[in-house]
């Protein structure tokens, strides 16, 4: 690409060395969340929520399990107001939940924030002022005092005004566009802030590092908040906040290492919605904490109704290989995917073991409320045959052997492809059943009956070109008396019979379910399938698909012959 020499580094490296995040490995506690989709989310919407849809989506976010929500900017608009007021005055905000709105450095944009918070149970106002290099020259045209000067005077107001409101505040301060700040800037400014807060342990002050925008690799980002952890006054009363949006699609990395590095709140939204490439994702946050086993204390166990409600008030779309959400994220298509997930689903069955392990799986699909089947696996031109005996054996019970499954699937991937489309299971299950259920085209089997001595004693009707015969044969068991009819009676020349047999236990349980395999002198092997209540019966009819889809095979055009021996 031209023009790269343009862009240089815009972010700041710590002073001194910090990298003791590195030193750990996961993530051991969820931090405290706060959603930001009603104020930061709603802003970036081409079309944002009237007072309804907040309202709604506001229920949403407790549905989900968030104890701290910011409700939006309430000095900057009418609805933003009206909005809450409406959740204090209706009494909507549960008791253990608090609310958070934002506001400038302004004196009536302070009073008028106040004024809507007045009888709140609880809320955070979060107060912000730029700090960046390029907003200080470009956009304020201010110096470093004059800059620290909003910010301090901003928290005396915010002192002043809580005094005398009715309600219990917590403060907030948010050093915005902080990833382009000198970081012994923004530790000064923040120090400066929480010098008039005087924060204590019964009313701990949070201090909020927002990457505005995302500048930089992950682990700059985790130093800058380790440096800050380590040096801001009041540590100890102090929450440690990030904001990350996601510019260099890093805002879940971001994020994960600013957690590692001392960050106890995360501010984002539902699956990553805010202004330009959005906000942190909390839905694939959370739930990769929860891939490592520690509980998020937040609820996606019917991801699919969230993903519904979002898309229909935000007028968003969740993106199909969106993380967790994605309507195809549990699906495979490759056929080596599809094996090896239909193998780990049938070991765990059979193993029961604690832990989740299954090939190509992060999480079990079904606790987020998808379900296997129709989710995990889905069947293309690119499916193999594990998947498409996976499709077949659990939506309809029924089990192919190896090699059947092996041939079966080159017919499926071929209609797959022909038509350019996915398969349905019922369409799979369709293909199969009219290429080897019950073929009885051209020799057709009516009924047999059998003696037993040292040896099985067999005879068989067969309908040929519309006549019945009756023909008699030996085996050492009843399909082979049969086999040995076809093979000597009829000219048919096979070999190699492989069988298996089965309950049908998807649709009539008083079914069974045989397959067969044969091998032409030629070396192809040919498949049938039988389905019967009676399993000797399912067995013959399977021998005789096979039979069939042998002759029709178009190396095989042996019919006259087996009239005229039939007639004999």
């Amino acid at each position: 690409m031209k023009n790269f020499e343009k862009y240089s580094r815009g972010y700041f490296m710590p002073p001194v060395k910090s990298m003791k995040w590195t030193e750990k490995e996961f993530i051991t506690e969820a931090p405290t969340w706060c959603s930001v989709d009603l104020r930061d989310g709603n802003q970036a919407l081409v079309v944002p929520m009237n007072l309804e849809e907040k309202l709604e989506y506001f229920q949403l976010l407790l549905e989900v399990g968030f104890k701290e929500i910011e409700v939006g900017f309430p000095a900057a608009s009418e609805t933003e107001y009206t909005f809450l007021r409406t959740l204090i005055e209706q009494n909507l905000i549960p008791e253990d939940v608090t609310v958070q709105v934002l506001t400038q450095s302004r004196d009536h944009i302070i009073e008028k924030t106040f004024e809507a918070l007045r009888g709140v149970n609880k809320a955070v106002v979060h107060l912000y002022n730029s700090t960046s290099v390029a907003q200080r020259e470009q956009v304020f045209k201010k110096s470093e005092d004059e800059i620290i000067d909003i910010a301090v005077t901003g928290a005396k107001l915010l002192k002043q005004y809580a005094a005398k409101t009715e309600g219990n505040f917590q403060f907030q301060y948010s050093p915005e566009s902080f990833t382009g700040t000198e970081m012994e800037f923004a530790l000064e400014i923040c120090n400066r802030v929480l010098d008039i807060w005087q924060p204590e342990a019964c009313n701990k002050v949070i201090i909020n590092l927002p990457a505005t925008v995302s500048m930089s690799m992950p682990h700059v980002y985790a130093s800058q908040i380790e440096f800050m952890s380590d040096h801001l006054n009041y540590r100890d009363n102090v929450i440690l906040s990030v904001h990350p949006h996601n510019d260099r699609g890093t805002g879940v990395a971001d994020a994960e290492f600013a957690i590692l590095a001392g960050a106890q709140r995360v501010e984002g939204t539902l699956f990553g919605n805010g202004e330009r490439t959005g906000n942190v994702d909390i839905v694939t946050l959370a739930i990769n904490i929860y891939s490592h086993g520690v509980n998020p204390q937040l609820h996606f166990e019917n991801i699919r109704e969230i993903i519904a409600k979002y898309e229909k008030l935000t007028r968003m779309r969740v993106h199909e290989r969106h993380p967790y959400g994605g309507e195809l994220v549990f699906t495979a298509f490759s056929g080596s995917h599809q094996d090896a997930i239909a193998k780990g689903m049938k070991w765990r069955e059979e193993k029961e073991r604690q832990y989740w392990t299954v090939p190509y799986l992060l999480i079990d699909p079904k606790d987020i409320g998808r379900e296997y089947e129709g989710d995990i696996i889905r069947i293309n031109s690119q499916s193999g045959k594990g998947g498409i005996g996976y499709i077949l054996e659990h939506h309809y019970g029924l089990d192919l052997p190896v090699k059947m499954r092996e041939s079966f699937g080159y017919d499926v991937k071929n209609v797959s492809d022909r038509l350019h489309k996915e398969l349905m299971p019922n369409e799979i299950y369709d293909i199969f059943s009219k290429k080897y259920v019950n073929i009885d085209d051209p020799v057709e089997f009516i009924h047999y009956r059998y003696t037993h001595n040292q040896q099985y004693e067999t005879f068989v009707s067969i309908r040929i070109d519309n006549e019945v015969h009756e023909f008699t044969g030996v085996g050492n068991g009843r399909l082979d008396a049969i086999s040995n009819v076809l093979q000597t009676c009829l000219a048919i020349e096979f070999k190699d019979l492989v069988y298996k047999e089965h309950a049908l236990e998807s649709g009539s349980q008083s079914n069974a379910v045989s397959y067969v395999g044969i091998t032409a002198l030629d070396g192809a092997v040919y498949w049938g399938c039988g389905i019967d209540a009676d399993i000797m019966t399912s067995s013959v009819k399977a021998l005789f698909s096979a039979i069939n889809n042998m002759i029709n095979s178009a190396q095989l055009p042996v019919e006259k012959t087996m009239i005229s021996l039939a007639k004999k």
